[in-house]
C-alpha cells in the first residue's frame, strides 16, 4: 500500500478520498495504519470509515478486504 493514495484504495474512490484527506488521511498506509489499530476487525474499521468518511456497506467491506489481503502479503493491484 505504502505511498499509494487513499484514492487508489478499492471501495474509496474521489468523493470519499477527498473526505479522508480533509481528515488528515492522505495515504492507503493511514487506512492500514488504522486498520491495525482496530486490530483487524471488520466491524470496528468499518464503522470508523463510516463515521470518518460516509462510507457504506459495500465500499467498507471493498476497502477492508484490500486492507487485509495487503496485510497478509497478498499482491493487489489497484
Amino acid at each position: 500500500m505504502g505511498d499509494k493514495s487513499v484514492h487508489d484504495l478499492p471501495g474509496i474512490g474521489p468523493a470519499l478520498g477527498g473526505r479522508l484527506q480533509n481528515s488528515g488521511i492522505r495515504h492507503a498506509r493511514d487506512i492500514e495504519g488504522h486498520f491495525l489499530v482496530f486490530n483487524q476487525n471488520q466491524e470496528k474499521f468499518g464503522n470508523w470509515l463510516r463515521d470518518t468518511c460516509g462510507a457504506n456497506a459495500k465500499q467498507q467491506r471493498d476497502c477492508y478486504n484490500a486492507t487485509q489481503a495487503d496485510n497478509k502479503g497478498e499482491r493487489l493491484v489497484f
